[in-house]
């Protein structure tokens, strides 16, 4: 399975790091391809030496404006023009999405994923990795939307939340 992971190229906690580096561990024995923002710094590159110690294939798409920040190691390394055309690309190699913990970037291609997906532009399965309720706000503002009519399909038919790595496998498989 081509699973693209959206998340911080920022080095974090190791509240957030261990998580990550078990959810790669998985998808690298798992004998999936990792498709990712291509970035080789903070958990980005966590997460892509943890799926190639563990067996897995690397596909990076990286923006031009960052590609000095690529991962040398990827078994296919995408450039492309801006953010817009590397999120579709993002989208369009995946089998399904997993989100992990992230700032505004990774706010950002979620949120446009479930856009497309309420639309029916693709039926991609999204889980989130909910590390230490990081999503807790996100999750909260996403039910609030479906409770009160603003979401023309039930929410978990656009996204599905984990709390462990382990979770998020068995999601996947369902």
């Amino acid at each position: 399975m081509n699973i693209t992971v959206f998340c911080s190229a920022y080095s974090l906690d190791e509240r957030y790091t261990a998580p990550a580096a078990e959810f790669a561990r998985l998808l690298g024995q798992g004998g999936h391809t990792l498709v990712w923002g291509g970035s080789d710094a903070g958990l980005m590159g966590l997460l892509a030496d943890g799926v190639k110690a563990a067996g897995g294939r690397l596909v990076g798409v990286q923006v031009e404006l960052l590609k000095h920040k690529g991962y040398t190691g990827a078994d296919e390394f995408v450039v492309t023009r801006d953010l817009a055309e590397r999120k579709a690309q993002l989208l369009m190699r995946a089998d399904a999405v997993v989100v992990l913990v992230g700032g505004l970037g990774t706010l950002d291609e979620v949120t446009e994923v479930l856009e497309l997906k309420k639309h029916a532009l693709h039926e991609k399965q999204v889980v989130v990795l909910d590390t230490e309720g990081f999503y807790a706000g996100l999750r909260t503002q996403l039910e609030r939307m479906d409770t009160e009519g603003f979401l023309p399909r039930p929410l978990g038919e656009l996204i599905t939340f984990a709390d462990t790595p382990a979770e998020v496998f068995e999601q996947l498989k369902a």
